[in-house]
């Protein structure tokens, strides 16, 4: 449980920030003994406490600190798909053959850190939460029954779980006797969270959350005592920070990583293994003017790939040059026959071709619609997300080729993610999730499940396409035991977003992380891939437990 807060660690917090000194700062005398860990985002600052563990918005989700407390029933390794899954809370996960169920046995001498026993019955009752309660079925599990027996749960969902098996697995689980009491669990603060992971919230401020190691925690001893959270004003405060020794761990865009970051001390690591995720511009096609797809075609056609490489992210990942979106060489086996080699180029006559043939005119160089309305619209990405603002802004420049004026706006953080949620924007810049299949990529950016009436909240699918065809053919490609069944639900999946535009694919999005190895060594690594560094993720717990005394 929580300590009590003292003016002590409050100061401690504050001066992390304000004097730019962390725990865990370089130390040029060699390793130190004991030293906190501080890990860091670029969000601005910490307004809001909140430790509820399955609200995107809550403070620790977004900081991370929420995989520290809870954990996971099992790792996925999406680094390396081929690995096998690391049981965790659960000590044997077996799946049905057609991945429509999964019995999950709990761990044996597992305590909450409270002092409760951690049984099946908080494996049932967090599933059987997400089963009662839609809010929090951010992963659209749907889940249709849970049963205990002995020592197992068995959940059973109502379709395959073939592409979902990490978000089935990475769900945090939380204890039935201290949330079976919760009125609304899509609410609740949780201000005092009880977790089985090995760290306890120890204090929290607006400066930095702290997170103290258990002494009982069951997977052993912890080589590091304390960990700091903090969140900088914007990617360039972070990489100061983590030049400087300040941060020891984050997960950011770097600019120019060899001179800002790399050669600022040797102990500094810079890893950034592939995946299937990609940076896209997420587009509101219910409302003017993306609800044309002609318009949707032409700015696609615009939009300049290797210019948001070179500049947006400085030369920090490759260029994404396929027209189905997926990064290559990672997704090079699921370009469909019909797409292979064709390339993402900038067309600006082909895109003005498209726009006239769909009724669209000039005004001297003034793009005006069908409806004899000027074209213009506004990209929204959070403040101190530099390569993001950027990038939308490497857009704007785009588009006005076709005479559309495309303003930036850049508000805070908070009122971004809400607006993201439902759907109250125009474009934005955002991720997709990565998977082991290009399942993931395509279902954040057209699946129906997702679909939600704007101005409630939506998990993905934030520009509400609505295609009964993508999402049939996004059921099948993820349900099938049929390989040339999944093989043509593939071919739908990528004309339709080729042939429709639901979003702009604009870059790669390799699982980019951050760190040193001043104090603590077992980071994962190109020779040992383990699982991704990311600190914001439920797999993070794993890197926790692997850390050792630098020697």
């Amino acid at each position: 449980m929580r300590l009590k807060p003292s003016l002590v660690a409050a100061g401690v917090a504050a001066a992390l920030v304000l004097t730019g000194c962390s725990a865990g700062g370089s130390n040029d005398a060699g390793p130190e003994a004991g030293a906190a860990l501080t890990i860091a985002k670029p969000d601005g600052p910490i307004t809001t406490e909140g430790n509820n563990p399955w609200v995107g918005d809550s403070s620790a989700l977004r900081l991370g600190y929420a995989n520290a407390i809870f954990e996971p029933l099992g790792i996925v390794n999406l680094v390396d798909p081929s690995a096998e899954v690391k049981p965790w809370l659960a000590s044997e996960i077996t799946w049905a053959d057609d991945y429509t169920s999964v019995s999950l046995t709990a761990r044996e001498g597992v305590t909450w850190n409270d002092g409760e026993p951690f049984t099946v019955d908080d494996i049932a009752f967090t599933f059987s939460l997400i089963k009662d309660t839609p809010g929090l079925d951010t992963g659209a599990l749907g889940i249709t029954d849970v049963a205990v027996d002995g020592d197992t749960v068995t959940v059973t969902f109502g379709t395959s779980m073939f592409v979902k098996q990490d978000k089935v697995l990475h769900k945090l689980i939380v204890p039935e006797h201290i949330w079976a009491d919760v009125e609304d669990p899509t609410t609740f603060t949780n201000e005092e969270p009880v977790g089985t992971g090995p760290y306890v919230l120890s204090n929290f401020s607006t400066q930095s959350v702290e997170l103290t190691s258990r002494d009982d925690y069951w997977g052993g001893e912890l080589a590091v005592p304390t960990l700091y959270y903090v969140s900088y004003a914007d990617n360039t405060a972070l990489t100061t920070a983590l030049a400087n020794g300040d941060v020891d761990w984050a997960q950011a865009f770097i600019p120019n990583v060899q001179s800002a970051f790399l050669d600022k001390d040797e102990d500094n690591v810079y890893w950034a293994p592939a995946g299937l995720g990609i940076d896209t511009m997420f587009v509101n096609t219910q409302e003017k003017p993306f609800d044309d797809v002609a318009f949707r075609t032409a700015v696609n056609m615009v939009i300049d790939r290797e210019q948001h490489a070179e500049i947006a992210r400085e030369n920090g990942v490759p260029v994404l040059s396929s027209v189905t979106g997926l990064p290559t060489p990672a997704g090079d086996a699921y370009i469909t026959e019909q797409y292979e080699g064709a390339e993402l180029t900038v067309d600006v006559e082909g895109a003005k071709d498209v726009l006239e043939g769909a009724g669209y005119t000039w005004e001297g160089e003034t793009l005006v619609d069908p409806d004899g309305e000027e074209v213009t619209f506004t990209l929204s990405v959070p403040q101190g997300w530099n390569d993001y603002v950027t990038g939308v802004s490497l857009i704007s420049d785009a588009v006005a080729q076709l005479g559309v004026t495309a303003a930036v706006d850049t508000p805070d953080s908070d009122s971004w993610w809400a607006a993201k949620g439902e759907g109250d924007f125009q474009a934005i810049l955002h991720w997709t999730d990565s998977g082991p299949t290009p399942y993931d990529l395509y279902s954040d950016m057209m699946d129906g499940r997702f679909l939600k009436p704007l101005g409630e909240p939506a998990d993905f699918n934030f520009g509400r396409f609505d295609s009964p065809e993508a999402t049939a053919a996004l059921n099948t490609y993820a349900t099938t035991t049929d390989d040339a069944e999944r093989a043509a639900a593939l071919e739908t999946m990528q004309r339709i977003f080729v042939e429709e535009v639901p979003a702009m694919p604009i870059g790669t999005r390799p699982f980019i992380s951050e760190f040193n190895t001043r104090n603590y060594e077992g980071w994962p690594s190109d020779d040992d891939p383990y699982v991704n560094a990311d600190p914001t993720q439920p797999t993070s717990v794993l890197i926790l437990t692997q850390l050792k005394p630098a020697s």
